[in-house]
């Protein structure tokens, strides 16, 4: 049987965190853990939209229990500043779902001085997931979904090119991004296994969905592939954060080249996996973590 937003089990007294919960996969994947009774956080960059957001799933869901959150994913300060606030409101957080992300933008930068899609996509969930992680690990059972993207298979990272140092591509510059978080997925998992936590780390990604994602770019470009409606492409999301999953899982479409279908393991990369480069990139997340003073 293929796997949809049907068979989510009841998630009562879950605490549910989504970045760019406002629009697309965000939004459907709050909508329907919301549906399934669980305290939603939806957090992005403009109030207004969140708030927005919040006020459809409720013509929907007059019950429904949700949270606005406010964070600009390209300021450090701003993410920090956000997950102290969720941490003085919550007593729990039992999943963190890594979602927001840029794709193909113009050339540009954070305000902390990341290649934007590698800042927003990757850095500013180490660091929201950094800052949150004593809440997230206090939580028996809780986990945390980072999405990756199929673009993660051709990903390298440069490290002599995080910040835009070399011409920019914004095909490789958005796999590096990707595969960063990959990569972040599994290493977290690693250092939760060494730990003995009971928290674990997955991951997940939603095929070709049609979302906002490309309005930076060519919206009209997803109709060169076979898509989803963002509703099923959050099915991925929705799998990774409410079935027995073992740490290190990373789920996807099962169609063919994983562009549509019914959540299922997903290829991953050696890449990837190599705890070597996982390690170093932690290491440099780390580092410029303190270099900001967070």
């Amino acid at each position: 049987m293929n796997w949809t937003k049907d068979n989510i089990k009841d998630q009562t007294r879950k605490t549910v965190l989504i970045t760019g919960a406002n629009t697309g996969l965000g939004f459907q994947t709050a909508l329907e853990l919301a549906k399934k009774n669980a305290f939603v956080i939806l957090a992005g960059r403009s109030a207004e939209k969140i708030n927005q957001a919040i006020e459809n799933i409720k013509k929907e869901l007059p019950t429904a229990k949700l949270e606005a959150g406010i964070v600009d994913l390209s300021d450090l300060k701003s993410v920090k500043s956000f997950a102290e606030n969720v941490i003085k409101n919550h007593s729990r957080l039992d999943v963190l779902i890594n979602n927001a992300g840029v794709m193909f933008p113009p050339a540009s930068t954070t305000k902390d001085g990341f290649e934007l899609q590698f800042g927003v996509n990757f850095i500013a969930h180490f660091a929201l997931t950094a800052h949150l992680f004593e809440l997230i690990n206090s939580t028996k059972d809780s986990r945390i979904v980072t999405l990756s993207s199929i673009a993660h298979i051709n990903g390298i990272i440069d490290f002599d090119n995080l910040k835009l140092e070399k011409p920019y591509d914004k095909f490789r510059e958005y796999g590096q991004s990707k595969v960063a978080d990959l990569i972040f997925t599994f290493e977290l998992q690693r250092r939760l296994t060494k730990m003995d936590s009971t928290t674990i780390s997955v991951g997940a990604h939603p095929g070709i969905s049609k979302t906002e994602l490309l309005r930076t770019d060519n919206p009209e470009m997803i109709n060169e592939f076979p898509h989803m409606s963002s509703n099923q492409g959050a099915f991925s999301s929705l799998f990774a954060a409410t079935e027995p999953l073992e740490g290190g899982s990373y789920i996807g479409p099962n169609g063919e080249g994983e562009m549509t279908g019914f959540p299922a393991p997903a290829f991953i990369a050696e890449y990837a996996k190599d705890g070597t480069v996982g390690k170093k990139l932690w290491d440099y997340a780390n580092r410029e973590l303190e270099l900001n003073s967070l």
